[in-house]
């Protein structure tokens, strides 16, 4: 709606998940070759873990992104809350459609099912990758010594430490939960953590999203502006990203050429009635 007013060609700080609009800070490009390293080269396992927001999925995105053809396929998990055996059939039915595991013997035949499938990718010289989104749940039903024990099917079969290679991505309590198995903690590779923002990250990261959405003029938001959105999203990117779009979209309702201090704050008001609202 406002784009025009702006002379951009897209909204720069909508929540959508687009490779263009990633920002590679310091912990975050860590983290993305941390977490290559550790699938290109086929490890069993990796855990990427942060606050709510700070851009966990982008970088799991941009991850993919950049990955060999070798590595497939790619299966997410988008919502781990399940029992084991539940997640473990989700999974066998995620690479063998048309294969339904049988209820009366379904964490053996969903097992067998995924065996078989490994051992047929393998022979391929392909390396399979199982992505948990929101892992940090996965503790509650008992599903991460279940999941650890899967990192052995096929793995006679495997020239690397596994047949597949298992990404935790989740909450920053997703460590402490890895740390309580032992066998699981043994077999990750990697730990990558995101974290907030600093000043100067936040201003990056700003012009960053405007320049990719085809900004090229004079700055949109003042210094001081920047600095209220970071007081006010603390250094969360989602939190930068809805009140940077809420303040471009007050300027345009106010024919504001620039952005400052005043706007932000009635942006962050703005989006605070909203949640009360909700």
């Amino acid at each position: 709606m406002y784009e025009e007013h702006w002379n951009l060609t897209a909204e720069p700080f909508d929540q959508r998940i687009e490779p263009q609009f990633y920002y590679p800070s310091e912990s975050h490009q860590a983290a993305l070759l941390k977490l290559s390293y550790a699938i290109e080269t086929r490890r069993a396992a990796a855990v990427l873990c942060g606050d709510s927001g700070t851009g966990k999925s982008m970088l799991v995105e941009s991850c993919i992104e950049q990955l060999p053809e070798s590595i497939s396929p790619i299966v997410r998990v988008p919502y781990p809350a399940m029992p084991a055996e539940q997640l473990v059939r989700y999974l066998a039915r995620q690479v063998e459609p048309d294969i339904q595991p049988e209820p009366t013997a379904l964490f053996s035949h969903s097992v067998e099912i995924l065996d078989a499938f490994l051992r047929r990718n393998l022979s391929q010289g392909k390396h399979a990758l199982v992505i948990v989104d929101e892992a940090h749940l996965l503790d509650s039903f008992g599903s991460l010594q279940p999941l650890r024990m899967l990192l052995n099917v096929a793995a006679d079969q495997a020239r690397s430490e596994s047949s597949w290679t298992l990404c935790l991505v989740g909450g920053v309590p997703l460590v402490g939960h890895v740390a309580r198995y032992g066998d699981l903690e043994d077999r990750i590779a990697v730990r990558c953590s995101l974290d907030r923002f600093t000043l100067d990250e936040t201003s990056a990261y700003m012009l960053h999203r405007l320049r990719a959405a085809g900004h090229s003029g004079p700055p949109i938001f003042t210094d001081r502006a920047v600095e209220a959105v970071q007081e006010a999203s603390l250094g969360i990117a989602r939190r930068i990203n809805r009140i940077c779009d809420m303040s471009l979209m007050i300027g345009y309702a106010r024919d504001l050429r620039q952005i400052d201090v005043p706007v932000v704050h009635a942006a962050q008001h703005e989006l605070s009635s909203r949640s009360m609202a909700a």
